[in-house]
């Protein structure tokens, strides 16, 4: 291929279309094995984010739920496994999560369509239904219930309203007519995860916690036998105020497997039906987890022969396997790079969703015996040729006060194109949500998007993010707005400082927790010439007052308790310091956003107006927390790369300019 003539950054030619990363937004998600049958969710933005349950068989895909239902739930807002495979005395089933009215259906195999297992909105207003196990006596879907009750005298629902329990629900679908056939197994905490049967049945184990604390805070990993279909005698096994035990896994009928970070890191443990003897398998300084956001994951599986498939490291994680007897982990060869915590087994086949910087997120199932590996469906049917994908080079930057940062650099990347003599590209700091979530180095078309155009990326784990330690992940402790802002202005100083980009083109975009980030870097310093915020956070009292009861009180180890850190909520909020913006902003929100209400983007819209700052600001009907239609997704990448042309001075190819709003 020859170069063409120097080219500007960000006017480079590029194969890979907004289009192309909407495509890419396919999300596959928890995967289930059973001999040689695979299942996982898929969810399709070409058909308005909606998810179906993909069932593989002899080589045969098939889409086991036709539209208009869409497997997903709304548990925590966030949801997670939204189906499981049964067999019963009829034969297989599909038991799914519906996200129109959040009841669980039973699908059968040659029936056309679904019916209801659980009671109609009207009937039990508001219950959903999350992490599905199947009862020891196969009659029953055992799982996290939440309900979503209005208080009395209220019109809308409000957290003081909001119950969760651990209930039984018949397979038969006698409680879709009479709610009462619905029992309830464990009740009393604020949350819960993980619902786990012992082999014999004699026990149930499951993850527990309570407000203030979030997941990766303090759990309790509860186990009590079962009697009569009843729990009796719960206990603590493990966990506690300051210690994360999640994703417990019997081992046998009088002992499992839990993964505690009580040394400071997420490693696996053994511990007995009482709690006695906790051992750590395989002590490291590695995760070997990731955050609690959605329920049903699980990091490692059983294998046949009793060994463990595991996924551990620092940053990205990798797949191995760990044997108890030898207390060997060895990691399998295999051409993906990390892995998300969903795994699945049975026998010698794993089951998991992995991906590289060169290969998107894709199901790979895995013969632990031989060793074979089988790509069973990618997030990307085809991948852009690898010359215009650009390879991450990990960093480990220094922050104030000498903390390590730690980030991903994504230089420009083209085949075709390169830059004037003595140009230095312009760079986006990216920003990940949560906060406490992390970016990964597998395929992201999203970055590759600019990359290929000749802008650089640098995406940042900033402190508090996860899979480099709790010590790590606690920096954020009463620090949001301040470490996270610190880290990412470090990050784009360092690009500065060693060279690689030009200081007068800095940008800084993130989404949610990242959205929030990105106001406060803008308000707080002037590195950045231009800011994009996707549904971000930008005042802290109100949204404490009006976000989902699952993060009601995250902003309490965020930033402080409410009352008494009043102060820090106002001070901290960008809302309040919008006459101190340093750049034009480009606010992109969703209408329907249960997480973070349409107002925090409206009002810093209103205060970027009364300064008189350039700014846009795009709403989306329809939309809610993260944007699963291909039209938003295709408007918003537009919109932002127009938006750096005009404010970082370069001209994107074939690309409309976008309105600007300047008082």
């Amino acid at each position: 291929m020859t170069a063409r003539a120097p080219l500007p950054y960000g006017s480079w030619p590029s194969p890979i279309s907004a289009a192309d990363v909407a495509r890419a937004r396919l999300r596959l998600s928890f995967p289930t094995v059973a001999g040689d049958d695979v299942w996982w969710q898929e969810a399709r933005p070409e058909e308005g984010g909606r998810t179906t349950v993909v069932h593989l068989q002899g080589g045969q895909r098939t889409d086991l739920l036709q539209a208009p239902w869409d497997a997903r739930t709304r548990v925590h807002e966030y949801g997670g496994r939204s189906y499981l495979p049964v067999r019963t005395a009829e034969g297989p089933s599909l038991v799914f999560a519906n996200y129109e009215d959040q009841r669980l259906h039973r699908l059968d195999e040659g029936d056309p369509k679904p019916y209801p297992l659980t009671p109609e909105p009207a009937v039990q207003a508001g219950l959903r239904y999350a992490d599905f196990v199947l009862s020891p006596d196969g009659t029953e879907i055992w799982c996290v219930c939440e309900g979503h009750i209005a208080a009395p005298g209220e019109g809308e629902e409000g957290v003081a309203g909001i119950r969760r329990a651990i209930v039984a629900v018949p397979l038969d679908g006698s409680a879709a007519e009479n709610a009462g056939a619905i029992r309830e197994l464990v009740t009393g905490a604020h949350f819960y995860a993980s619902p786990t049967p012992s082999p014999s049945g004699g026990h149930l184990a499951w993850v527990q916690w309570n407000h203030p604390r979030m997941p990766w805070d303090g759990t309790e990993l509860r186990v009590a036998a079962v009697e009569d279909g009843k729990t009796v005698a719960p206990r603590t096994v493990k966990g506690g105020l300051t210690e994360s035990a999640v994703a417990p896994l019997w081992r046998d009928d009088q002992s499992l497997y839990v993964i505690s970070d009580w040394p400071g890191w997420w490693n696996i443990y053994q511990v007995g039906l009482h709690g006695e003897s906790p051992q750590a398998l395989y002590p490291a300084e590695e995760e070997f987890t990731g955050p609690l956001w959605q329920l049903g994951g699980m990091p490692y599986a059983l294998l046949g022969d009793g060994r463990l498939a595991v996924l551990h490291g620092e940053g990205d994680m990798r797949l191995g396997i760990y044997d108890p007897e030898t207390l060997d982990l060895i990691d399998l060869e295999v051409p993906y790079e990390h892995w998300l915590p969903q795994l699945s087994a049975d026998g010698t086949t794993i089951v998991g969703i992995g991906g590289g910087p060169d290969v998107p997120p894709s199901v790979v199932r895995i013969d632990s015996t031989t060793g074979r590996v089988e790509g069973l469906r990618r997030e990307l049917a085809e991948v852009p040729d690898v010359a215009y994908l650009s390879k991450p080079r990990a960093e480990r930057l220094e922050g104030p006060f000498g903390r390590p940062v730690h980030a991903y650099v994504f230089p420009p990347t083209n085949p075709e194109a390169t830059a004037p003599e003595g140009e230095l590209p312009p760079y986006v700091v990216f920003v990940h949500g949560g906060p406490t979530s992390r970016v990964s180095t597998v395929l992201n078309l999203e970055r590759a998007y600019f990359t290929s155009r000749g802008i650089g990326v640098i995406d940042v784990n900033y402190g508090g993010s996860t899979g480099y330690g709790r010590a790590y992940r606690e920096r954020l402790r009463r620090q949001w707005g301040v470490v996270d802002v610190e880290d990412a202005v470090a990050a784009a100083r360092a690009l500065v400082d060693g060279g690689i980009a030009d200081p007068a083109r800095l940008a800084i975009r993130g989404g949610s927790a990242g959205g929030w980030t990105t106001l406060a870097a803008v308000t707080q310093n002037d590195v950045f010439k231009a800011a994009t915020s996707y549904f971000g956070i930008s005042e802290l009292q109100s949204f404490a007052e009006a976000t989902h009861d699952f993060e009601s009180q995250y902003l309490f180890g965020l930033i402080g308790p409410l009352p008494g850190f009043e102060r820090a909520y106002e001070e901290r909020s960008p809302l309040n310091h919008a006459d101190r913006t340093a750049c034009p902003v480009l606010l992109l929100q969703g209408l329907n956003d249960p997480v973070v209400p349409p107002d925090q983007s409206e009002r810093f819209a209103v205060a970027l107006a009364e300064k008189k700052m350039p700014y846009a600001y795009l709403t989306f009907e329809g939309e809610s927390h993260g944007f699963r239609r291909a039209g938003t997704v295709i408007a918003c990448l537009e919109a932002e790369l127009a938006f750096y042309g005009q404010t970082l001075g370069f001209e994107p190819r074939d690309i409309d300019p976008i309105d600007l709003t300047v008082g």
